[in-house]
């Protein structure tokens, strides 16, 4: 039985991409504990790596080169200095040089030691291969394959998710919705109170409250420098940062010290009906934002849907209850991570191979679930808003214009937090025991339409609006 942690599924990392950022990075310092567990990192001479299928398809756009060479250095996604990042880059491609773990330097030249390869691999979508030059002609080589939300396993088949999920048994062991619904109704709890006893067989209550308030710190750090950073966008599209224009006509003269006192002042903001969904837009537009222009954000469950869960509880905190402090914000985090375990359990997260409906549309029903419990509803009503926001993602493409995380993933993320806010309203409001879709076939059909879809349609930008959109117009 898989064990996914709240931790598992909200990471905090730099963008835009968690599958094609996030996981190649994590796949480096999993290559160098390699060498070094086995005392040969040292002794490298030269290393190879090569990037298969989406990882090469894409990768220019999502900055899996830079986080090859990112992670090759040993640096950590969660705490490297974003502002380092270029200079370290730049170095490294005038010295042709790579300190490896901070401790080795051997020659490294981008342009001939990392390689993008069209092949796709037979295990998944995202492969990616180092291969170390060691003494007397002897080499290491080792293949990872970053299967969504910075997740990464070597081919082991279904026990390669050891790797990242903890084996160790939880107290209520859940695979699927119905599981979920069994145990909140036999211990009479609710969704989150259920998360959190399972966290408590991996940690304490003072690491998880610690964890999940840095979780909540960069999200809102996320959203209060995407509305405050103007300009264009990197990587040639030319697009506008959106976020702070949107922001500055919503708030007006409201004044505020900084992130941490920032969404008590929206709250005395006078909001019309109309203004509420602008407030949500500008709320994940931001995030995202942020996560195209290589800042630190959170996964949830990727990179690319990370404005949907942030928009939403901002939304909650600043629109639905102003008395709403952390033990709320904890509550939706655990509820949100369940529903994207779930997800991932019984389909996939990966756009790579499943689509935009793996991110967008998983992120949606994560929020949805969430929204649902702080406002009152019943874990059976939780699943229902969860059920109802991934119907109507259902065969999502993924499509990006010019292989960035940028055309139509930013705009993608306001429109999934507004079904996010939608489902859970339409969920409040209807009795469980008459919905026609369960949750679980809804994640089922989510993974057979990933299965049937067209592969040009799942992050390879060689369909829908990647290819319909002249990029000379841009």
């Amino acid at each position: 039985m898989e064990c996914i942690s709240v931790f598992d599924m909200l990471k905090i990392g730099v963008g835009p991409s968690s599958s094609h950022t996030l996981g190649p990075w994590k796949a480096a310092l999993k290559f160098l504990k390699a060498l070094e567990n086995d005392g040969q990192l040292q002794q490298v001479r030269k290393i190879q790596v090569a990037l298969y299928g989406s990882l090469s398809l894409t990768g220019k756009g999502h900055a899996t080169d830079i986080a090859v060479l990112m992670g090759l250095t040993g640096a950590d996604p969660e705490t490297v200095p974003v502002a380092g990042i270029e200079p370290t880059l730049q170095d490294i491609r005038t010295t042709h040089t790579l300190c490896l773990n901070g401790v080795h330097t051997i020659p490294f030249n981008p342009e001939t030691h990392l390689s993008f390869r069209k092949k796709f691999l037979p295990f998944h979508a995202n492969g990616i291969t180092f291969t170390a030059d060691l003494p007397d002609k002897a080499r290491r080589t080792e293949t990872y394959y970053s299967i969504g939300g910075g997740f990464v396993v070597q081919e082991e088949g279904k026990s390669a998710i050891r790797k990242e999920a903890a084996f160790l048994q939880f107290p209520y062991p859940i695979q699927t919705g119905a599981e979920l619904l069994a145990y909140c109704q036999e211990h009479q709890m609710q969704v989150s109170a259920l998360v959190l006893e399972n966290e408590r067989s991996l940690r304490t209550d003072a690491q998880i409250e610690a964890g999940l308030r840095r979780i909540w710190d960069t999200m809102l750090e996320s959203v209060y420098e995407g509305c405050h950073t103007g300009g264009i966008l990197p990587g040639g599209l030319q697009v506008k940062r959106r976020a702070p224009e949107t922001y500055a006509k919503l708030k007006g003269d409201k004044p505020y010290t900084g992130p941490a006192d920032w969404p008590a002042s929206i709250r005395k903001t006078r909001v019309r009906f109309r203004e509420i969904l602008k407030w949500v837009s500008c709320f994940a537009l931001s995030v995202n934002e942020v996560n195209a222009s290589l800042g630190r954000i959170v996964t949830a469950p990727t990179n690319g849907s990370a404005g949907v869960i942030p928009a939403v509880l901002m939304y909650y905190l600043v629109i639905e209850n102003h008395k709403a402090g952390f033990e709320d914000i904890k509550k939706f985090l655990l509820v949100a991570s369940e529903i994207g375990s779930l997800f991932k359990k019984g389909a996939t997260i990966s756009a790579a191979m499943g689509g935009c409906q793996a991110e967008i549309g998983v992120s949606s029903a994560m929020a949805a679930g969430a929204l649902t419990e702080l406002l009152g509803g019943t874990p059976q009503q939780v699943l229902v808003a969860a059920e109802i926001a991934m119907e109507h993602h259902l065969g999502l493409t993924c499509d990006p214009i010019g292989g960035l995380v940028q055309v139509p993933c930013i705009e993608r993320n306001s429109m999934g937090a507004i079904k996010a806010i939608n489902a859970a309203e339409l969920a409040l409001e209807c009795d469980p025991a008459s919905a026609k879709v369960p949750f679980d076939k809804v994640v089922q059909t989510m993974w057979d339409t990933a299965r049937d879809m067209n592969a040009k349609y799942k992050e390879t930008s060689r369909g829908g609006l990647a290819v319909g959109v002249n990029l000379s117009d841009c």
